[in-house]
């Protein structure tokens, strides 16, 4: 199949309005609220100019469970600062349990690893989980406002911890435990949390790793840490079932935005931002999301390949707040090979399969044809090109919907992505989501059609993060988000926004290539250099140079075993940029290295290279705690000094 961007790939079946959560969702809207829209661009226009009536809609058409009713929708709509729900009182927790379609003999949980055979729970056993552990907690002091931290993977153990703290009204925070003890340090010596929950290690495919060295060197450096309790998971022993009591399973009452969780920003300078996301926000946001534009609801079994440091795995885990079963993976997706993931498709009766468009690639590249009965493929992390989203239709299902979708941990969710009554098209994000005022905006602060621009929120989210962890003055904050434009979220991508409201993000604008005033981003450039068989992995950087308007292109690439960067291939990668792109985008030098950086989640970092390669010391260029592979800076600290 060739295909080019904007190939319409997937079109909504006639009946979508009668199938859909989210036709159901109008149905509803018109009946109780009499409000009847056209399509999706009405409904999407509403949602973002009366955020009163749209968010209203969500809390009562998912009948939210609330303590104390909200005095208002929106108290304040300035940002930063917007209040959410003034007056509610709620807890995340008691709405996830409630698992609504859902028996209690009805499995809700199926975890699957490299370290142990799979665990089901259902969903009566995940409640009574939830309730011995919360006892457990309890009768070790942990109430509302304290911090409880795990270093744990994606199991079914994270997750119970996980609802049990929010039920006390206690915050959680979690680390994976491939993160190195510096980055676990860095983290959580900024929230001083009480209880640490650590397993002893695990496997990753076939390679056996002991934490038990970490967890000591953690709970040493954190003096708030007062109990560190361990779950035998590489190893039979530790004493997660010591975490018990008899107490029955209640949930705390907390403001709308209480603290449910923190989750950490990249980091890759300074330490990483401890982002405080609150009850009410994610509750409201995950609830719209998965059900309006991933269509889950009772019958489905979500999965999403992530790791507990990355938000997709709060993203995940939020499944049985619309009634999804949720399927937990740990291990090495690529082990034995790529097919790994595929094939708990059958094993897990998955019907929904999320992943990173890496991932996506890779199966495309090894040739790949898992053909799977799926109603949708969930991309994210970076942009997918037009190849990926052809690779999907011809190999894995041409009826299912793919849904790319790109947000952060900022917002714990999507504000750019697909919807079931839009099309799939090509290398295309098919819309923009509900309630997210999502805008591209031109240097002097103008929205624009049709051109790239910045990627920025021009009105409140539910779950815009409460703050960050310890900035009493909203200094950080502000200077996170605000700083560029007042008043408005600047999200640091670049954005291209079409007439009908889809659009295509061409990277991060921090890592922009400017080449003679022509602004390319990154992700078309990976795509063409990536493509070719013989490279694994690319990183592009743009350097000024004062007495050139073009400044200097330089590529860095990780080939196959074996293979060299001699001119022939330096050639065919120019023709082939000068092809599919333009000839401003042929490098003016390429490097072969071993190894690129990339964050713990997997994202490249092109802004600590170009530090590097402009002087900075590699220390300071980069926090090597947030790297998954800090060693890789070397060879640019190397180059630097040489080109001096």
């Amino acid at each position: 199949m060739t295909v080019t961007t904007d190939t319409v790939l997937w079109e909504p079946p006639a009946d979508i309005r009668e199938t859909s959560r989210i036709g159901r969702y109008l149905s509803w809207l018109e009946a109780e609220r009499g409000l009847v829209f056209a399509d999706y661009a009405a409904l999407w226009e509403w949602s973002v100019t009366d955020l009163t009536g749209f968010w209203q809609s969500i809390w009562d058409y998912f009948e939210v469970v609330a303590h104390d009713p909200p005095e208002a929708v929106l108290g304040d709509a300035t940002m930063p600062g917007a209040r959410w729900f003034p007056g509610a009182t709620l807890n995340y927790a008691e709405n996830l349990l409630r698992m609504p379609g859902r028996a209690d003999d009805e499995t809700v949980v199926h975890a699957y690893s490299q370290s142990r055979e799979p665990v089901r729970l259902t969903a009566r056993q995940l409640r009574d989980e939830v309730r011995r552990v919360r006892a457990g907690l309890k009768a070790r002091g942990v109430g509302k406002g304290d911090r409880v931290a795990a270093y744990a993977p994606n199991i079914p153990e994270t997750y119970v911890l996980m609802l049990a703290t929010a039920s006390l009204g206690a915050i959680f925070s979690s680390c994976a435990p491939e993160f190195g003890a510096r980055s676990v340090i860095d983290r959580w010596s900024q929230i001083e949390p009480k209880v640490l929950v650590a397993t002893d290690g695990y496997r990753y495919g076939d390679k056996a790793i002991s934490r038990k060295a970490e967890i000591s060197e953690i709970a040493k450096a954190i003096p708030s840490i007062e109990h560190v309790i361990t779950i035998g998971y590489l190893e039979d022993g530790g004493t997660w079932d010591e975490l018990t009591g008899d107490d029955p399973l209640a949930f705390e009452p907390v403001p709308f935005d209480h603290p449910l969780y923190v989750l950490y920003s990249s980091g890759t300078t300074g330490l990483p931002k401890p982002i405080v996301h609150g009850h009410g926000g994610i509750l409201l946001e995950h609830l719209k999301t998965l059900a309006l534009h991933h269509d889950l609801g009772p019958d489905d079994r979500f999965f999403w390949f992530t790791t507990t440091g990355w938000m997709m795995w709060n993203f995940l885990v939020s499944g049985p707040l619309v009634g999804s079963s949720v399927v937990l993976f740990d291990g090495n997706p690529g082990w034995p090979d790529l097919s790994a993931l595929w094939d708990l498709v059958d094993t897990a009766g998955i019907t929904y399969f999320g992943t990173s468009a890496p991932f996506l690639m890779a199966c495309r590249k090894a040739g790949l044809t898992p053909r799977k009965r799926l109603k949708g493929v969930g991309s994210t992390g970076a942009p997918l090109p037009a190849e990926g989203f052809a690779w999907v239709y011809e190999a894995v299902g041409s009826d299912l919907q793919l849904l790319s979708l790109s947000g952060g941990t900022d917002v714990c969710t999507g504000f750019v992505g697909g919807a079931p009554l839009l099309p799939v098209r090509a290398g295309v994000i098919a819309g923009r989501i509900l309630g997210a005022r999502v805008e591209a905006y031109d240097p002097a602060g103008k929205p624009v059609i049709g051109e790239l621009g910045e990627l920025v929120i021009t009105a409140p989210m539910p779950s815009m993060p409460v703050g960050f962890w310890g900035d009493t003055d909203g200094s950080r904050y502000r200077e996170a988000y605000f700083d560029v434009f007042p008043g408005v979220w600047r999200h640091g991508d670049w954005i291209t926004i079409a007439e009908d409201g889809s659009c295509v993000i061409t990277g991060r604008s921090d890592a922009t290539l400017n080449r003679g005033g022509v602004r390319l981003g990154t992700a078309e450039f990976y795509s063409v250099v990536e493509s070719l068989p013989e490279v694994i992995d690319s990183l592009v950087v743009h350097l000024d140079k004062p007495d050139d308007p073009n400044g200097e292109l330089l590529l860095f690439v990780v080939l196959t075993e074996g293979t060299e960067l001699d001119d022939a291939l330096r050639g065919r990668i120019a023709r082939e940029l000068r092809a599919a792109l333009s000839p401003r985008h042929v490098p003016d030098a390429a490097y072969q290295v071993r190894a690129l950086p990339h964050t713990l989640s997997g994202k490249k970092l092109e802004v600590p290279v170009k530090r590097i390669l402009t002087g900075t010391p590699v220390e300071s260029a980069a926090a090597k705690g947030a790297l998954a592979n800090p060693e890789s800076l070397t060879a640019f600290a190397d180059l630097a000094a040489k080109r001096e």
